[in-house]
């Protein structure tokens, strides 16, 4: 569960130069997707399935500043999304979270992460299969990696105690997983810009346990 994703030994060569050179301020916040952001805001990275329904739903969280669609985890300098698509490139696709402590803390975040896909399906999420669909967290400072452990545990244990199988979430420094590559303008808030676009929410059902959670 800790372990970065198997870098494959054919990985794509990748390119110079990223494939979202300027990106655009948010579409539905109107912040920064790449900075410069408020002094005291964190970042988080997520994968949980395919980033547009993930997206959207940490852009609706209070207290989030900017999300971005983007490519994590892997070995090829700035990848194209048919690229990752291809599994060559051992990305994920992932969500980038920058958030203010104040209004949202971490587990908050987290507890959203655990309920909102399913993170014990491996390599896939519902019926989107493949490396690029796999469940991670990266976190950028320590006070991060203390919930992504904690919340892991409780939700881990809640989901033997129903029967499920073993978390199979990546969990690792974002320093380890390797850059964060901005998507494609049009991965860019997606389900804003087309309404009725794919979502795919792949979940256990099963709540955190909120007596449980973290303090």
């Amino acid at each position: 569960m800790t372990s970065l994703f198997d870098r494959r030994h054919d990985a794509l060569p990748g390119r110079a130069n990223p494939v979202l050179p300027h990106p655009r301020p948010h579409t539905v916040l109107g912040t920064p997707i790449a900075g410069p952001w408020p002094d005291g805001a964190r970042v988080l990275y997520l994968a949980m399935g395919c980033f547009w329904g993930a997206e959207e739903i940490f852009w609706a969280v209070p207290g989030v500043i900017s999300t971005a669609a983007g490519y994590m985890g892997g070995t090829t300098p700035n990848p194209t999304y048919e690229e990752v698509c291809s599994g060559r490139t051992g990305h994920a696709e992932t969500v980038q979270v920058v958030y203010d402590p104040a209004v949202v803390g971490e587990e908050a975040l987290l507890r959203t992460f655990w309920e909102r896909h399913d993170p014990t399906s491996g390599m896939r999420q519902g019926n989107d299969v493949g490396t690029q669909y796999r469940s991670a967290l990266y976190w950028t400072m320590p006070e991060q990696e203390a919930a992504v452990r904690a919340t892991a545990h409780v939700y881990g244990a809640a989901l033997a105690a129903a029967g499920y199988d073993a978390i199979t979430t990546e969990l690792a420094a974002a320093s380890q997983a390797g850059p964060f590559y901005y998507a494609e303008d049009y991965h860019q808030q997606y389900l804003h810009k087309n309404p009725h676009g794919y979502r795919c929410h792949a979940t256990t059902g099963l709540p955190f346990p909120a007596t449980q959670a973290p303090a």
